[in-house]
């Protein structure tokens, strides 16, 4: 009889622990896609309809996209757009390079000053970039890289610690035999970093990509700073066109957020595979 008793109250317990389980997961998915209903029923509402009400009032037309067509002419997205994907290609094609040819220097030759660099690097991961922006701003300046796109560009290159430690930490696990056999059968450090180590570093490449491709995308301080062109706005500083002293125009703004954020959303539907098996890859390695 006890035994009974307490194989129910175990069941039970079991129970009322998967319900606050799956009630805790539908709370905290009901948080991350309220701000998104919440936007996108903002973005087809008209300016009549924002101003009189509240953010959850669901506009009267469903399919008024005009709030769309006007913050993507007004803000000129297609130039931003244009702009950020030229921006993001040309950094994480150099960031990769440069990361993946420094992480084989490091993890495969022995020489003096091997730890202070790596160290330099995490030194540096720890300083603060806004408190450097000042001195960065007059070496911009004085190289006249402010309000040119290729200035930005090699900023935005600068040290990538986090894709450098993922190369490294990944490379680290690669048999030091593949150089060793390439090296008998004559092949260079060129060919080896080339035809044998890049291709096996295919999962840190995708994480490193992901990393640095969405901070990329999403730059706004420094984009804000050193681009005030508005030919050379990014998609994260169109969106402040309808932004002023005078007030803020949200439900273009909205529309904007939704016209930036659909480019990712079909980047990452399109390649879910390759981005899950690369970060999955890269999270275990070390």
């Amino acid at each position: 009889m006890e035994t009974a008793i307490k194989n129910t109250k175990t069941f039970f317990f079991a129970i009322l622990l998967n319900i606050i389980k799956y009630a805790t997961l539908l709370l905290f998915g009901f948080a991350c896609v309220l701000p998104l209903v919440s936007c996108f029923i903002t973005a087809l509402k008209t300016e009549e309809e924002y101003k009189s009400t509240n953010v959850m009032t669901l506009p009267e037309n469903f399919f008024n996209f005009d709030n769309f067509v006007k913050a993507f002419t007004t803000a000129n997205m297609g130039r931003a757009f244009l702009n950020s994907l030229i921006v993001m290609l040309v950094v994480l094609v150099i960031s990769v390079i440069v990361g993946t040819q420094l992480a084989f220097v490091l993890t495969r030759f022995t020489f003096p000053g091997n730890t202070l660099i790596r160290n330099l690097y995490l030194f540096a991961s720890l300083l603060p970039s806004v408190a450097m922006q000042v001195t960065v701003y007059n070496i911009m300046s004085s190289l006249g890289f402010v309000n040119h796109l290729y200035g930005y560009i090699i900023m935005m290159c600068g040290t990538d610690v986090i894709s450098i430690y993922i190369f490294i930490q990944f490379m680290e696990n690669i048999s030091v035999s593949l150089d060793e056999s390439a090296i008998i059968d004559g092949a260079s450090y060129w060919k080896i970093y080339w035809q044998i180590l890049l291709p096996l570093l295919k999962p840190a490449v995708i994480t490193a990509c992901i990393l640095k491709g969405v901070g990329v995308y999403n730059e706004y301080y420094c984009a804000n700073l050193y681009l005030q062109n508005k030919n050379l706005h990014t998609v994260a500083t169109s969106l402040y066109t309808f932004v002023g002293p005078m007030g803020s125009q949200y439900n273009l703004i909205c529309a904007g957020v939704i016209i930036s954020f659909l480019p990712a959303l079909i980047v990452f539907l399109l390649c879910q595979k390759q981005i899950y098996s690369g970060i999955t890859a890269g999270a275990v390695k070390g």
